[in-house]
């Protein structure tokens, strides 16, 4: 890995379940320099979510649920859904 790679910080993405495409996808505030430190801050997004879109009146995080859904974003620009 190269000392650019190595500066380079981990980020948030929520998609909205209601969009499509690109389109779906929006930044969730902060930047972080490990995954582990996104990936705690994408639990506590999760837990955030399920106060303002249920569980039991959005379906949650299933395939076919409509709550939001959190990504975590590599410093490299790709992302994974993060449940």
């Amino acid at each position: 890995m190269s000392k650019r790679q190595l500066k380079r910080e981990w980020k948030l993405e929520g998609y909205d379940t209601f969009e499509s495409g690109e389109d779906a996808f929006y930044p969730l505030r902060g930047t972080f320099k490990s995954e582990q430190e996104a990936t705690a801050a994408a639990r506590k997004r999760l837990k955030e979510l399920e106060k303002k879109q249920p569980s039991s009146s959005s379906g949650g995080q299933s395939s076919t649920g409509i709550q939001d859904r959190v990504y975590i974003v590599r410093p490299d620009g790709t992302k994974y859904r993060f449940c």
